[in-house]
């Protein structure tokens, strides 16, 4: 697709490309100066905003990488000119399920999830860029498989962070105007602010570990490795994490076995998910980034790469794994067709079975019977 504006230079238009980059990764270096959630008693609640629970590699260059990027030519194209499969849901099987446990990949890390009567939708981002501009930053490569207005009533929606593409303004509002009444919005802790002065009050902000419930689902909110910031100057002053979600058993032969599935969001590699699997012992379905993890110099303190995602997917304990997180957004080096290639070949070394760990086409259901 060409972007946004009238220019046609290639070097002009890289040039707006790192700019919206620089914009959206500027919280890299911005820091906050102070956290009204500050508490002594929970080692992520620093002073000075949010912080991970286990070390990471210290924050490399922004400017080096972009500077990369731009005289490397980064990221490359598919190979072959490779086009990414679209399909169009079954929006009346969807509608018309009420028991049977499913996952529609949206693109990115949207998913939406059918699990105990209820539609839930993971970090809602319908927009066609993520970015805080309409004319430049990263723009969506892969067509929209369904629109929100065609979607089913959705009953809940989860947040992983706040970063451009995991949290989008349009998205959430029109989720929260949708027929029917508006979902139960589930945010890390210190958003519930930045949705009431949208407008949107129907929301629960949460800490690590906390607990909450709608209906038959329980909802955990769960640790990440990974950093927030939506401007210049806000960088970790809301929370982050992923979301384990259990509904009851959907035979009559597991009663008593919760439906368990595991949304990692967006994260880098920790022992982190240790501590999930040993809360959890297991996951019927997990839902794990595998894409924007290039350069490794640059990202590995954030994203994950495949190889770490299959670690994450044995940490979890999960049945099986869907890798999300890749070949909507060019966000990082790697091309975007690369992310199952990779993933596929650190399953071989592992020694699993390569259908426990698989990616989805855009718009694709797959049913998640026991």
């Amino acid at each position: 697709m060409p972007p946004a504006t009238s220019c046609r230079h290639p070097f002009l238009r890289r040039l707006f490309s790192c700019t919206a980059a620089l914009l959206l990764a500027a919280g890299l270096t911005a820091c906050s100066s102070s956290s009204k959630y500050y508490d002594p008693a929970k080692s992520n609640r620093t002073e000075t905003g949010f912080r991970n629970n286990y070390p990471q590699p210290e924050r490399a260059s922004v400017l080096k990488w972009q500077w990369e990027r731009l005289t490397q030519g980064l990221p490359k194209p598919p190979a072959n000119d490779y086009r990414f499969p679209v399909l169009k849901p079954d929006l009346a099987w969807i509608k018309a399920n009420h028991d049977m446990p499913s996952v529609t990949w949206i693109g990115h890390a949207t998913a939406l999830l059918q699990l105990g009567g209820k539609n839930v939708l993971t970090d809602p981002m319908f927009s066609e860029r993520a970015s805080p501009f309409t004319f430049i930053g990263p723009r969506r490569k892969v067509p929209l498989p369904v629109q929100i207005a065609d979607l089913p009533h959705i009953d809940l929606v989860v947040i992983s962070h706040n970063h451009y593409d995991h949290l989008d303004r349009a998205s959430v509002e029109q989720l929260n105007r949708q027929a029917g009444g508006p979902p139960l919005f589930l945010v890390p802790l210190g958003l519930r602010d930045w949705f009431m002065a949208l407008g949107i009050d129907n929301v629960r902000e949460m800490d690590w570990w906390d607990k909450t419930s709608l209906d038959k689902l329980d909802i955990t909110f769960v640790p990440a490795t990974h950093w927030s910031a939506r401007s210049l100057f806000d960088r970790s002053e809301t929370l982050w994490g992923g979301w384990v979600l259990q509904a009851a058993a959907p035979s009559q032969t597991d009663r008593g076995a919760p439906f368990t599935v595991y949304f990692a969001g967006d994260t880098g590699y920790s022992k982190d998910f240790q501590d999930i699997g040993a809360r959890f012992p297991h996951v019927d379905l997990a839902l794990i980034p595998i894409g924007a993890y290039a350069p490794r110099w640059f990202m590995q303190g954030q994203h994950v790469d495949p190889a770490q995602a299959v670690q994450i997917h044995r940490d979890v304990h999960a049945a099986r794994s869907i890798g999300i997180h890749w070949g909507t957004f060019e966000l990082a080096d790697e091309p975007l067709d690369e992310p199952p290639q990779a993933l596929a070949r650190a399953m071989q070394q592992a020694n699993l079975p390569p259908e426990q760990f698989v990616t989805l086409k855009h718009g694709e259901t797959l049913k998640l019977a026991r």
